[in-house]
């Protein structure tokens, strides 16, 4: 669901939707709601990118994306929810810096100053992202870190946002900068219309409401089998990074008639088994969340959040191809409800009070829906370069109060390569090298798998 673009005379009117105002009000607790791309750089020949040279780039791009020049601000009593304005004291520098990445500068160390940068909280006064370019000792770069707040784009709206700022031809944005700020008048009058409008749909939004739950698993969904992984997490996180091949990932998954995203839920499966073995506990099965985008097979070119989150119960035993089969149609039978507005946005007049009191936290804290959370997008499919340099890797890491939920995943492919990133609390979930030999193990098992 996005926020609603309304032209009144010579000023636009571009609200916060309900579902970026509800990460909003979700975003309380000490570890952000937050997530980014690393894009690891390789420059043929001397030199590379500096910060200064990154700085005069994105500053000439971001106007191909105009949100990246706005910021939120709240609306006057009356004059209806939040609203992007231009922001007249945008300065490059405040969003685009350098750090430099520890020696030996490997691929841990790399990984790790990327998951600080992506923790540090956006200041709500500015537009809400920034980028970050991790150096050696000496200065060059090694990669390119954007960061994005949920309120601003999905994850599929960040690689909008992405495809703004690489080496690609664009369009820049017709609208001048700053545009002025539209008057209280014409807000209160497109605020009125807003609620009309949601008034004559009343009936249609509890249509929404009530599939978009099912597909959540309702009010009372069956209690996710108990198991260690749903601990009290803290702030601290760790994250781990698996490569694998797209191509044969996607070639084991359609001989059974699944997708690359079904068979990246029955690999999890299959690895966070292994690890809980590792602890003496047996485990069938594990519930994921699932978000899916509410985008369309287009994608489209709005920013802010359109997933809603979809329940699976993935299966950790018997034959591969069975428990192929069993996701795969478990997912055609849910994702179309998952589609439409996330219950947070369609009860977002009681949600975000609820989640600004702490009460979001509170129940992700308690709650025995799910045992972790995989998300999947599908990044460019060539490769792409970055002020000349070749973008080897795009790694997604995302942030969020983890509640009892010590280990999460990210998933996103480029070039022919699917990276899975694991993002875990290492004082609760500490056996992150232990998954990655997992995830490499099932992966592998999934591509010998012969078709029937």
């Amino acid at each position: 669901m996005t926020g609603g673009r309304t032209e009144l005379g010579r000023a636009a009117i571009e609200r916060a939707s309900a579902s970026d105002r509800a990460f909003l009000a979700m975003d309380t607790g000490q570890v952000p709601e937050q997530f980014g791309v690393v894009l690891t750089l390789y420059a043929e020949g001397e030199g590379g990118l500096d910060l200064a040279s990154a700085r005069l780039l994105l500053a000439d791009r971001i106007r191909a994306v105009p949100r990246l020049r706005q910021r939120l601000v709240r609306a006057p009593l009356g004059c209806g929810g939040p609203v992007w304005v231009d922001d007249a004291e945008f300065d490059i520098r405040r969003h685009v810096r350098a750090v430099p990445c520890p020696k030996p500068g490997r691929d841990q160390q790399l990984l790790d100053t990327a998951l600080s940068v992506i923790s540090e909280p956006l200041p709500r006064d500015a537009p809400l992202w920034a980028a970050v370019l991790i150096t050696t000792s000496s200065g060059s770069a090694l990669a390119l870190v954007i960061v994005l707040h949920h309120a601003l784009a999905d994850g599929v709206g960040g690689l909008a946002v992405l495809t703004g700022l690489i080496d690609a031809p664009r369009e820049e944005s017709g609208a001048g900068f700053p545009r002025s700020t539209p008057p209280a008048p014409a807000l209160a009058r497109e605020a009125f219309r807003t609620r009309l409008k949601a008034l004559r749909r009343t009936r249609q939004s509890w249509q929404l409401l009530r599939r978009s739950m099912g597909a959540s698993g309702g009010l009372r969904p069956p209690r996710a089998a108990p198991c260690s992984l749903n601990q009290r997490t803290g702030q601290r996180r760790r994250v781990a990074v698996v490569h694998v091949d797209l191509v044969a990932v996607q070639a084991a998954a359609h001989r059974h008639g699944a997708t690359t995203n079904d068979a990246v839920l029955v690999v999890v499966a299959g690895a966070l088994r292994r690890v809980l073995q590792g602890r003496g506990e047996a485990a069938a099965a594990f519930v994921m969340t699932v978000p899916v985008s509410g985008r369309g097979r287009a994608g489209g070119s709005d920013l802010g959040n359109m997933v809603s989150p979809m329940l699976v119960s993935v299966p950790a035993t018997g034959e591969l191809p069975n428990r192929l089969r069993q996701v795969a149609a478990q997912v055609r039978a849910e994702k179309a409800a998952a589609t439409g507005p996330p219950p947070i946005a369609l009860l977002g007049w009681l949600f975000r009070p609820l989640a600004a009191l702490g009460g979001y936290r509170w129940y992700l804290n308690h709650q025995h829906r799910f045992h972790t959370l995989v998300t999947h997008v599908r990044g460019p499919a060539a490769p792409i370069t970055f002020a000349g340099a070749r973008v080897t890797s795009a790694i997604p890491v995302g942030l969020g109060p983890g509640g009892n939920v010590p280990v999460y995943f990210e998933v996103l492919s480029y070039a022919g390569t699917l990276t899975v990133t694991a993002t875990a609390d290492p004082d609760h979930f500490p056996e992150l090298s232990t998954l990655t030999d997992a995830l490499h193990a099932e992966f592998d098992l999934l591509e010998r798998q012969p078709g029937g």
